[in-house]
């Protein structure tokens, strides 16, 4: 069997962290509610999952709602929540794509948390169902937002060593085994990164594309991770 070439194996084990942005627009574009687009949006995800496990991408880490997102309009947050619960319910699809997943957001019990028992239980059921998959690990952000988990990991040095260090940073994130970003993608035309793993992404390549969340595909993910052989 001949082998892979440098630029297969710079990008298999890749961690690729994506900002799904567009939803919305991509609903206005069609003359559709908004809560459409993050449906489009989500069954979107579904798809990319099961591309990026073929590419032999080692993370896939995906921003589903931040601690901002909570003042969005009731019945649009209820709706997102429900996607949520429908996303982290794919146990059947995803374990037949060999895909772990795992959860990084502000810690159920502490303080501040919003996340609703019922979002709680299928993350948690998610974790635990797709634990013994070795292949792509999917990391769902909810509840999450960078600045509070820097101040979190601050706040936790001071108090169990009295001292702050970069390495005493990096063992309290959220999700301390999680590799550093790889590349971070930016879809809907923004050129920003929104608080999103912003002690992660040091290094990461950035590929930012016009096309709106629901319309990403397998040629934007090979066009991203093709930032990693530049």
């Amino acid at each position: 069997m001949p082998s892979q070439s440098d630029a297969e194996k710079s990008k298999n084990g890749a961690h690729v962290a994506c900002i799904m942005d567009g939803n919305g627009r991509w609903a206005k574009k069609r003359g559709l509610p908004r809560t459409a687009g993050h449906t489009a949006g989500e069954e979107n995800l579904a798809e990319v999952v099961r591309q990026a496990a073929k590419r032999n991408v080692g993370w896939l880490t995906v921003f589903g709602f931040s601690t901002e997102n909570w003042v969005r309009p009731k019945a649009e947050v209820r709706h997102i929540l429900a996607l949520h619960k429908q996303l982290f319910g794919r146990i059947e699809e995803l374990n037949a794509n060999n895909v772990r997943v795992q959860w990084i957001g502000r810690p159920f019990d502490e303080p501040g948390s919003k996340t609703p028992l019922y979002v709680q239980k299928a993350i948690r059921q998610a974790i635990a169902d797709t634990a013994s998959n070795t292949g792509m690990t999917l990391t769902v952000a909810f509840d999450y937002g960078s600045r509070a988990e820097l101040a979190r990991a601050v706040r936790k040095s001071k108090i169990e060593l009295f001292t702050v260090t970069k390495q005493s940073i990096e063992e309290r994130l959220y999700l301390a085994q999680m590799p550093p970003v790889d590349v971070l993608v930016r879809t809907s035309g923004e050129s920003r990164i929104s608080n999103f793993l912003l002690w992660q992404i040091n290094h990461a390549a950035v590929y930012f594309t016009q096309r709106p969340w629901p319309d990403f595909d397998a040629d934007d993910l090979d066009a991203a991770l093709a930032l990693l052989d530049a």
